[in-house]
C-alpha cells in the first residue's frame, strides 16, 4: 500500500509538472521580453511624434535629412477629400480637395518631423498624432507615418481631422455592431503635384472602420519644383 501510494505520489508531481512547465516558461517569456517603445522626438499633451520599429522587411534610408522647412513643403502638398460611393458621385460628384494639415499643424509637425527622420534607423519609421478641441466640443485627431526608401518618401495616414463627438451619436453607430464606437468618416489622399506620386495604397474597406491610406512621392523632385513653405521662428525655435 505505502509502494502504491509513493508512486501514485510522484505520478501526481511528474502530472503537475508537466502542466506547470509550459506556464513557468512562458511566464519567464514574458518577464525578459522587452516591451515595445517609441522614442519620442514631441510630446505635447496628445500631440506626438516618435521613432518607432518598422513592421517591414525591406530597409529603408534612414537617417535622412530634411530640413524643417523642406518638411513644411511636402506637408503643405497633401490633399485630402471624403470619399462617395458612385451613387453619392453622381448625385452630387467629388467631395472638394482641402490640404491635409492646416499651417498651425504644419508649425508644429515640421522640426519634429525633420528631426525624427535624421535620427531614425533603416529598420524605424515616424509616427505622428495630432488632436485638439474643436468649438463645438469634439477631438479632431490626424495620425500617420512617414518613412523614406531612396528616392521615395512614403507618407500615410489612420485619420485625417476625424472628429470624435464628446457623448455618442447613435446615428454614427456601427449599424452590424450598435454599441461599438462611432467610425472615422472615409477619405481619400494625394499629393500635389501629382505628376510627383508614385502610387497611392488603400487600406480601405466598405465593412471595416479601419482605413490606412499611404502615398508614395518622389519627394526631391517634388522640392525642386515647389515653392518653399518658410517656417516661422520664435527665439530661434519653430
Amino acid at each position: 500500500m505505502a509502494g502504491s501510494q509513493l508512486s501514485l505520489a510522484r505520478y501526481g508531481g511528474w502530472s503537475l509538472g508537466l502542466i506547470l512547465l509550459p506556464l513557468t516558461l512562458w511566464s519567464v517569456g514574458c518577464a525578459t521580453k522587452p516591451p515595445v517603445e517609441g522614442k519620442p522626438i514631441l510630446e505635447e499633451g496628445r500631440n506626438s511624434v516618435s521613432i518607432v520599429p518598422d513592421p517591414a522587411k525591406e530597409p529603408n534610408s534612414h537617417p535622412v535629412q530634411l530640413t524643417p522647412s523642406q518638411t513644411a513643403t511636402l506637408l503643405r502638398g497633401v490633399r485630402v477629400w471624403d470619399r462617395r460611393n458612385i451613387l453619392h458621385r453622381l448625385a452630387m460628384g467629388e467631395a472638394e480637395r482641402k490640404r491635409a494639415f492646416r499651417d498651425d499643424e504644419i508649425e508644429q509637425l515640421a522640426k519634429p518631423l525633420s528631426e525624427a527622420l535624421a535620427k531614425a534607423g533603416p529598420n524605424e519609421r515616424v509616427v505622428f498624432h495630432l488632436s485638439r478641441v474643436t468649438e463645438a466640443g469634439e477631438e479632431e485627431t490626424t495620425a500617420g507615418w512617414l518613412y523614406v526608401r531612396e528616392p521615395i518618401l512614403y507618407l500615410g495616414f489612420s485619420e485625417v481631422h476625424d472628429r470624435h463627438s464628446p457623448t455618442p451619436d447613435i446615428s454614427k453607430y456601427d449599424r452590424r455592431m450598435p454599441d461599438v464606437p462611432e467610425q472615422s468618416g472615409a477619405f481619400n489622399v494625394i499629393f500635389e503635384p501629382e505628376e510627383y506620386v508614385v502610387e497611392v495604397v488603400s487600406g480601405f474597406r466598405w465593412w471595416s472602420a479601419a482605413q490606412n491610406e499611404e502615398i508614395a512621392i518622389r519627394y526631391r523632385k517634388a522640392l525642386e519644383a515647389m515653392p518653399a513653405h518658410p517656417i516661422r521662428e520664435t527665439n530661434g525655435k519653430p
